[in-house]
């Protein structure tokens, strides 16, 4: 191979290879935030950045309204079980009483997005929150993530026909 070449070579391994190795770091170093959970009978505030929606937030961007059930609170709880196991990327984390933490991972570059839900028996709500681990903006992937889980949730409530 001509000298030439060899750095047109080392040019393009560089282009492709430098981004798709940062990425790759940058998904192998998000941890598991601290600040996940049920504290005061409420999920964790959103940070300032727009990668972060929840239905106990105060401020419009980040928020978004809680799912909403008839019934038994135990038999929405396993609906929204479910769900979470149906739905591309989900992986049920955590079931403690009335609260699940489950993880949502990106197919492309592996990111992992922290997803919570809380269920108030007496409101017939669900409360929810979904934040990305890494970035600062997550182009509303989180906002249409709980969207689509709050329509699979309604439609697997809902009998046929209806």
């Amino acid at each position: 191979m001509s000298r030439r070449g060899r750095f047109y070579l080392m040019a393009l391994l560089l282009a492709v290879g430098v981004p798709v190795l940062g990425l790759a770091l940058l998904s192998a170093l998000s941890r598991k935030p601290d600040n996940l959970g049920v504290v005061n009978g409420r999920l964790a505030d959103c940070p300032e950045s727009p990668n972060c929606v929840c239905s106990q937030a105060s401020d419009p961007a980040h928020h978004i309204e809680p799912f909403r059930f008839d019934g038994s609170p135990t038999a929405a709880l396993a609906q929204l079980q479910a769900v979470i196991a149906a739905a591309p990327g989900g992986r049920l984390v955590t079931a403690e009483g009335w609260y699940l933490h489950a993880e949502f991972i990106s197919q492309l570059f592996r990111f992992v997005d922290d997803v919570e839900f809380l269920i108030d028996p007496a409101a017939g709500v669900i409360h929810c929150r979904s934040a990305s681990r890494v970035g600062r903006s997550d182009l509303r992937v989180n906002r249409r993530r709980l969207e689509e889980l709050r329509r699979s949730f309604d439609a697997a409530r809902t009998p046929a026909g209806q």
